[in-house]
C-alpha cells in the first residue's frame, strides 16, 4: 500500500489492557477480520492502523464499539476521539461510574 492513499490512525488501549491483555489481542484480531483493507501493528498500549483514505474513521469507531458490545464490555468502556499534533485516532477509556446511595 502506498502512503499517498493511506492514513494512519492510532488506538490507545491502555485502560483496556489494565482489565485484561487478552482483550487487546482479541480487538486486534477482530479489527483485522472485520475490515480486511487495513494493516494493524501493536506497540505496547497503542494499536497503529494504516487504512485507505476512502475508509472513514467512523467505520473504525463503529467496529471498536461492536467489539466492546460482543465482549460484554460496552457498559465499562467506550471509544473517545484522540487528536494531538502528531497523531489522531481513538482511545478506549473506562466509563466513569457514579454510584448513588439511597438511604
Amino acid at each position: 500500500m502506498s502512503d499517498e492513499k493511506n492514513k494512519s490512525i492510532v488506538i490507545n488501549v491502555k485502560d483496556l489492557s489494565f482489565k485484561s491483555d487478552q482483550h487487546v489481542v482479541d480487538l486486534v484480531r477482530f479489527l483485522a477480520e472485520a475490515i480486511p483493507q487495513i494493516d494493524i501493528t501493536r506497540d505496547g498500549n497503542e494499536i497503529s492502523v494504516m487504512m485507505p483514505i476512502s475508509l472513514s474513521k467512523r467505520a473504525l469507531r463503529l467496529r471498536i464499539k461492536k467489539f466492546l458490545h460482543k465482549q460484554g464490555l460496552s457498559k465499562d468502556f467506550r471509544p473517545i476521539s484522540l487528536k494531538t499534533v502528531d497523531k489522531e485516532g481513538y482511545t478506549v477509556k473506562e466509563k466513569k461510574m457514579v454510584e448513588l446511595a439511597y438511604y
